[in-house]
């Protein structure tokens, strides 16, 4: 049996209307979900992100991967809900929707989450570190809200070429 073959999806840019849009649960777990979520990460990793919602790539699901970079892996979650906020902290944050810009945001310092996998078991989670921040980051994008809503500043990217 040859390899999967991946799909690597294109980033939504800020602007687009489902970026605003509050995605939908989903109810149906079988293989395309999976291949899906891993196409997803894919996609990601191949940005050079760390977490990325589906409205990002123009699917309005309540799906989201994180890879927190804590030796963990990619991490899948199907129909997160977040609770129980601890703290806060005000950290800086990019997207891979919104490349022009990055800010600070504040956010929970720990968050809980209770999702689902890819096979629609549930489990629940609680994050703290850059997991909780991604976690709230890409879940806001399952509501329609981008980091630049909640920036306490923003600062423009230098553009590649004008970097030393």
């Amino acid at each position: 049996i040859g390899a999967m073959h991946m799909a690597i999806y294109n980033i939504v840019k800020v602007g687009a209307p489902i970026l605003r849009e509050k995605a939908a649960p989903v109810t149906r777990f079988d293989k395309k979900l999976a291949k899906l979520m891993k196409d997803m990460a894919e996609t990601m990793y191949r940005a050079n992100g760390c977490g990325l919602a589906a409205p990002q790539i123009g699917l309005g699901k309540r799906i989201v991967v994180i890879d927190a970079g804590d030796g963990y892996g990619i991490r899948e979650f199907v129909n997160p809900v977040l609770s129980d906020p601890v703290g806060e902290e005000v950290d800086e944050e990019g997207c891979l929707s919104v490349p022009t810009y990055e800010g600070e945001v504040e956010r929970a310092a720990q968050i809980t989450v209770t999702y689902q996998d890819a096979k629609g078991t549930h489990y629940r989670l609680t994050a703290q570190g850059l997991l909780a921040r991604a976690l709230q980051h890409e879940c806001d994008h399952l509501e329609g809200i981008l980091f630049i809503d909640k920036a306490i500043s923003l600062t423009a990217k230098p553009k590649e070429e004008e970097r030393i």
